[in-house]
């Protein structure tokens, strides 16, 4: 086999295999006499059919086979260790491939049409400024996050009287004329918050009200008839609940209410860990910690969007083969048609150019995630979605095991390596150009978004 490569100039070449008959011939029949042990013919004892008449019946499906997969194998072999800078991937070539005949031809050429990524180079000095934003944690944010901590560790008391934010157990009977109705609606063990009863009249009967006591109310006039929320009440279908729209009691079973935890060491141990701030000042330092960190992968986020602009720039234009990568991209996704690709094109050779450029620049840099900073960095992204639910002590083995699992999926892998790769790629821009740090709000770094 030999295969070789004539460039277009520097935006495409053509690849060309040419195929003889010793390249294949030994695997055909190799591939023929399993089809002949295999085969069950009438006639013919299994393994038995004369071989004359297996290459009659399958020679020709599995010399086409066996073409495509030598073609297949050995045009990415090529362009793996010939490192071809190949863009999406090749595509069969239009003009110099001629008809195949697997009938008559026993050499064949096939041609393949190449992209080439571009050669891009950006060059970063500390004349080149760049702005990345510190979001201050201030005392509003500190406070509510400590509220929050407080609210999540707090607990719920049994009491005797009922308040709006309170929460009330019971049995609730339909009612007709006053009294049960038979056959009607009878739930135990209802919970309901008299802060989400939306009519004010409904909601007032249970303000105030006594445990034991029996409340006559309507749910439908409570809940205003949002069929969703009165299904869920009285545990009936969305479609049943224009059937029962009259009044019902609430048998009070309990009552209780929520009491946020206090500023002592019993809280600063479910948040952080037994012993790990013993005090109210030591505790808010490390609040705001962990909201800086919280913080950290956004403002780098934003540096890189900043980044972008500057390093585009400096790119200048890039070209590709846009006929062609037009081409790949019609047959790479299947929903893609050729009016959404013409649309779509200058976003997406944009994003190209950006590609490009953080390929060069994570070339230039050598830089690498090897498997420890994979597993470290998934342990974080662990870390951080803990922490969105108050949970700041996890375990290390807790933590490491989670990062394991998370890994082992390809998807939330690749996902990963891309997002530790960028922040190698954020920590190495930084080192080449002048910072410009810039402190702001929570509230003034979200708008920088919009």
């Amino acid at each position: 086999m030999n295969i070789s490569l004539s460039n277009n100039g520097t935006l495409s070449g053509i690849v060309k295999l040419e195929i003889v008959k010793a390249d294949y011939a030994d695997q055909v029949e190799k591939s023929l006499r399993n089809f002949r042990q295999k085969a069950n013919i009438p006639g013919f004892r299994k393994g038995m059919v004369p071989m004359s008449m297996v290459k009659k019946m399958y020679g020709k499906h599995v010399l086409i086979e066996e073409v495509n997969k030598l073609v297949s194998e050995n045009l990415f072999k090529y362009i793996r260790e010939n490192n071809v800078p190949v863009l999406g991937e090749p595509m069969p070539n239009m003009t110099e491939q001629q008809p195949v005949d697997f009938d008559k031809q026993e050499d064949f050429e096939f041609y393949f049409d190449v992209a080439f990524v571009p050669e891009v180079n950006v060059e970063l000095s500390k004349k080149d400024k760049l702005p990345y934003y510190q979001v201050t944690i201030d005392d509003d944010m500190l406070n509510k996050q400590v509220e929050a901590y407080s609210s999540h560790f707090g607990s719920y008391d049994k009491v005797d009287e009922v308040e709006e934010k309170d929460l009330v157990k019971g049995i609730v009977v339909e009612l007709e004329n006053g009294a049960p109705k038979e056959g009607g609606i009878v739930v135990e063990g209802v919970v309901l918050m008299p802060s989400y009863i939306k009519d004010e009249a409904e909601k007032a009967k249970f303000i105030g009200a006594k445990d034991n006591s029996v409340i006559v109310f309507n749910p439908n006039k409570a809940y205003e008839g949002a069929d969703a929320e009165i299904s869920s009440f009285l545990k009936i279908a969305k479609e049943e609940v224009e059937n029962h729209t009259g009044d019902f009691s609430f048998e009070i079973t309990e009552i209780t209410r929520h009491k946020d935890a206090e500023l002592n060491q019993e809280l600063f141990d479910k948040v952080f860990g037994e012993g790990v701030v013993t005090s109210e000042e030591e505790f808010k330092n490390k609040i705001k910690e962990a909201l800086s960190e919280q913080f950290e992968p956004q403002s780098n986020y934003k540096f890189l969007l900043d980044a972008r602009e500057l390093l585009s720039k400096k790119a200048g234009d890039v070209d590709v083969d846009d006929a062609l990568l037009k081409r790949w991209l019609l047959v790479a996704n299947e929903k893609n048609t050729p009016e959404s690709i013409e649309n779509d094109y200058p976003h997406i050779k944009e994003d190209l150019k950006y590609h490009f450029i953080k390929e060069s620049l994570i070339k230039k840099f050598e830089l690498k995630v090897e498997n420890t900073e994979i597993e470290e960095f998934a342990k974080r992204v662990a870390k951080a979605q803990f922490a969105q639910y108050g949970m700041l002590s996890v375990p290390e083995d807790v933590l490491a095991n989670y990062a394991k699992d998370m890994i082992k999926n390809k998807e939330t892998l690749q996902n990963i390596v891309d997002r530790a790769m960028e922040e190698k790629l954020a920590a190495c821009i930084k080192e080449q150009v002048k910072l410009e740090i810039k402190e702001v709000s929570a509230d003034e770094f979200n708008k920088l978004f919009e």
